[in-house]
């Protein structure tokens, strides 16, 4: 006698049913990550005011983003260990009281140091909310609806990105540096109970397997096995690669860029931040329908981002004159705005690599690339805006560099990591179990 089991397309044994009690838990998540976007990015439309506030230079001011990203990039891997061990709930938890803390520290300093010590603890807490979120989507929806609900997930980020633009920067200069950041950091308050109050790992019927931690040798099997999947390393560069040019816009010198290097008003600058978000949006939309029923296009799509933003970036810095047209700005901004949907391609590389109890880990791995490149090239700028008297045509240029390090990388891993891939789907394919009478 023989039995048999199948699978349907794109489903594999054991997963999660999704359904509306998902995406209600899934908000929840999501929900702090929105939150600490806002916080994340409020420095972004709040750079110049910062500059006058704490009476420092370009590069001084690029260390508040620059050492924010460095706590965010240094946590990655601690917080998927953390996550892949502990669970959802008590990381975001965990998350949100930091964050918080560092929003409403950021208010109340009264000197750049300690400014920089509440935006420190602020990264800290918004390391631990992204790679949260992809785990409880991969406990709560099924494995097919993965990329679809990465790139969700990224664009109700960049929502929050939105309401820094447009209702923070408002706040700031109407009721005052104090009052806009201390009050928007009770939003912090809110998502923690919600947290606490509904938010649960995973259904119930579908708990992890035990893994046991021990210790030192837990974290190094974690880690040295997520870094062995070429489908890991290959998700890190092309996170690298294709998310720091919005990032470095959005979080720092896209507004004093327009402002005093296009000679744009802060309205009209504003405007244009707020395009990038909203073609982010769109197209994370449309790269997320797209990757989950074509994985073949995970890569060019990657690629062609990569070449559309160096390609903008060359024009508009080389363009003749001191500033280039609005049309030519307003499409750099469209762009740009493909680059977050762009770095989640990252994670499609990396989720299909890694078993379930190594998620975390290697989600946390993944999403070092971007933070790095960023927190690299935000630096970069600060110092050769100063050393070059606020040119931003040479000063921008870092981009390139950090553009051409990470294809390199991406096209060196792409076959060994496709391989790797074809090898685990034929082997996942075998759909028919015998069983002995």
């Amino acid at each position: 006698m023989s039995g048999a089991t199948t699978r349907g397309a794109g489903t594999l044994p054991g997963d999660p049913p999704g359904g509306r009690r998902a995406l209600a838990v899934w908000g929840i998540g999501v929900s702090v990550y929105f939150v600490a976007v806002i916080f994340r990015t409020s420095l972004g439309v709040a750079g110049l005011d910062a500059a006058d506030r704490f009476d420092v230079g370009a590069s001084a001011l690029s260390t508040f983003s620059i050492l924010q990203l460095l706590v965010y990039a240094g946590m990655q891997i601690p917080v998927g260990l953390l996550v892949d061990r502990l669970g959802t709930k008590k990381v975001l938890s965990l998350g949100a009281v930091l964050f918080t803390l560092g929003q409403l520290g950021f208010a109340l300093s009264p000197s750049y140091g300690m400014a920089l010590a509440a935006r420190a603890l602020l990264g800290c807490g918004d390391a631990m909310t992204f790679i949260s979120v992809l785990r409880l989507g991969t406990r709560w929806f099924p494995a097919r609806r993965g990329p679809l609900v990465g790139q969700m997930a990224g664009l109700i980020g960049m929502a929050g990105n939105l309401v820094s633009t447009l209702v923070l920067a408002r706040l700031l200069h109407g009721v005052g540096w104090t009052a806009a950041f201390a009050g928007s950091s009770l939003a912090g308050v809110v998502v923690l109970v919600l947290v606490l109050l509904f938010l649960k790992d995973h259904p119930e019927g579908h708990e992890p397997r035990p893994v046991s931690h021990q210790g030192a040798a837990y974290v190094r099997r974690q880690i040295a096995a997520s870094w062995r999947e070429p489908g890991t390393r290959l998700g890190l560069w092309v996170h690298f690669t294709t998310q720091f040019p919005a990032m470095v816009f959005l979080l720092l010198w896209g507004m004093p860029f327009l402002v005093e290097a296009q000679g744009l008003s802060r309205a009209v600058a504003g405007e244009l931040l707020t395009l990038v978000v909203l073609a982010n949006m769109a197209v994370g939309l449309v790269y997320g329908q797209v990757v989950a029923r074509h994985h073949a296009a995970r890569l060019p799509l990657a690629l062609g981002t990569v070449g559309a933003t160096a390609l903008l970036w060359a024009v508009t810095l080389a363009w003749p004159g001191d500033r280039a047209p609005m049309w030519l700005l307003v499409v750099l901004c469209a762009v740009l705005g493909a680059c977050g949907p762009a770095s989640m391609i990252g994670f499609d590389f990396a989720r299909p690599a890694n078993p379930p109890e190594r998620q975390g880990t290697a989600s946390g791995i993944t999403n070092m690339g971007g933070f790095v490149a960023s927190m690299t090239t935000l630096f970069a700028i600060g110092v050769l805006l100063d050393a070059t008297g606020d040119d931003y045509t040479v000063a921008f240029s870092a981009v390139f560099v950090l553009q051409a390090l990470g294809l390199t990388q991406i096209l060196r891993l792409r076959g060994e990591a496709a391989r790797r891939e074809r090898e685990r789907l034929v082997a996942s394919r075998v759909e028919t179990v015998h069983v002995p009478a």
